[in-house]
C-alpha cells in the first residue's frame, strides 16, 4: 500500500470541503459541547492509558483489575492502584475508506456519515486541547497527517479528509481494521469503517492489550432490516456489480443469518461494548459520539461518573 504525508496544498478549499467544515462547526456551536465536556475531566477521550499515582485499601466496588497483588501479598489485606489520566493524550482517527460505504438507502450514505463523525472526532479533540492525528486509509494508499494541537491543522486534515475523492471500487480492498505501525504513548485510537467480514487474527487481542482502540461504523436500515419490498436492481458495493434485490422466505432468512454472522465478528474484535459503537445512517452522529465517549471512561479520582 502506497502513502503520504502531511500533504500541504497550496490552493483553497474546495466547496465540498468548506461547506463540511462549517456544517461540522455549526453543529458543535449550537449544541455548546464545549462547555459540556470540560470541567470534571481533562477529556472525554479517556480509557485505559492512566498513570500511576497511589495504593489504596481496596473497597466494596473498586474495580478489580487494578488491584496491586505485590503490595496485598506483602501486607495482607486487598490494596488497588489509584491512577489518573495521562496529561499527553493523542487521538489517532483511523478512517478505512471501503467503497462499500458508499451505500445508503436514506438520503446519506453511510460515507457520508462515517466522514462526519470522523470530522466530529478530531474536533472534540482540538476543544478538549488534545494532540490529533488522522490516517486516511484507501484502496489507492494512505494519507497521514501526523498528531498535532494546533487546531488549523487539524481543520486542514479534517478539510483534506472531506475534499478526498471518492475511492475506486474496482480496486481490491479489505475491511480488516489495521493500525498504524507507530502509535504514540497513551494514544487513543478511534477506528472508523466498514464491519470486518472476517474474525480477527490471533495477534488482535495482543495489539488491543497495548493500546486503547475504539471501534465505530455506521449501519444503514436495510443493513438492519433488508428493504421493505423486493423485486428491483441495486448497486451492490461490496462487488461492485448490479444485483437483483427480492423479498422472498428465503432471502430474508439469509439475510437474517449474514447479519447474526457481521454482529459476532463485530464483536470478536471489539469484545467490550464499551469499545465499540453503531451509529445508524440516520442519527445524530454528535449526538452518538458524546454519549459513547461521555460513558466508556473510567472515573477519575474525586470525580462522579458519567455514566448516563
Amino acid at each position: 500500500m502506497t502513502g503520504t504525508e502531511r500533504p500541504a496544498p497550496q490552493r483553497g478549499l474546495d466547496e465540498r470541503a468548506r461547506n463540511a467544515l462549517r456544517r461540522l462547526e455549526w453543529q458543535l456551536g449550537r449544541r455548546r459541547v464545549s462547555s459540556a465536556l470540560v470541567g470534571e475531566h481533562r477529556s472525554i477521550f479517556r480509557g485505559r492509558s492512566m498513570e500511576f499515582d497511589q495504593v489504596v485499601k481496596y473497597a466494596f466496588g473498586d474495580d478489580i483489575r487494578d488491584v496491586d497483588w505485590n503490595v496485598t501479598a506483602r501486607l495482607g489485606d486487598i490494596y488497588r492502584k489509584i491512577f489518573v489520566e495521562e496529561r499527553e493524550v493523542t487521538v489517532f482517527v483511523v478512517v478505512s475508506d471501503h467503497p462499500a460505504l458508499q451505500f445508503g438507502s436514506g438520503a446519506a450514505s453511510k460515507r457520508d456519515v462515517l466522514l462526519d463523525l470522523a470530522g466530529l472526532t478530531l474536533m472534540l479533540a482540538a476543544i478538549n486541547r488534545e494532540r490529533a492525528a488522522l490516517l486516511h486509509v484507501k484502496p489507492e494508499g494512505h494519507t497521514l497527517f501526523p498528531p498535532t494541537r494546533r487546531r488549523a491543522r487539524i481543520l486542514a486534515a479534517i478539510a483534506a479528509l472531506f475534499e478526498a475523492p471518492l475511492p475506486d471500487p474496482a480496486l481490491k480492498f479489505a475491511t480488516t481494521p489495521a493500525l498504524p505501525q507507530r502509535l504514540p504513548r497513551g494514544a487513543i485510537v478511534v477506528w472508523l469503517g466498514e464491519a470486518p467480514s472476517d474474525p480477527p487474527p490471533p495477534e488482535w487481542a495482543a495489539l488491543r492489550s497495548r493500546h486503547q482502540v475504539v471501534g465505530i461504523r455506521v449501519e444503514d436500515e436495510w443493513e438492519r432490516t433488508g428493504p421493505a419490498a423486493g423485486n428491483f436492481v441495486a448497486y451492490d458495493p461490496h462487488v461492485n456489480d448490479l444485483v437483483w434485490v427480492d423479498a422472498s422466505p428465503s432471502a430474508r432468512a439469509a439475510h437474517a443469518a449474514w447479519r447474526e454472522r457481521r454482529e459476532r465478528i463485530w464483536s470478536a474484535w471489539w469484545p467490550s461494548p464499551a469499545d465499540r459503537l453503531v451509529v445508524d445512517a440516520g442519527a445524530d452522529p454528535l449526538d452518538a459520539l458524546v454519549r459513547f465517549f461521555r460513558t466508556r471512561g473510567r472515573p477519575v479520582r474525586g470525580s462522579p461518573s458519567l455514566a448516563a
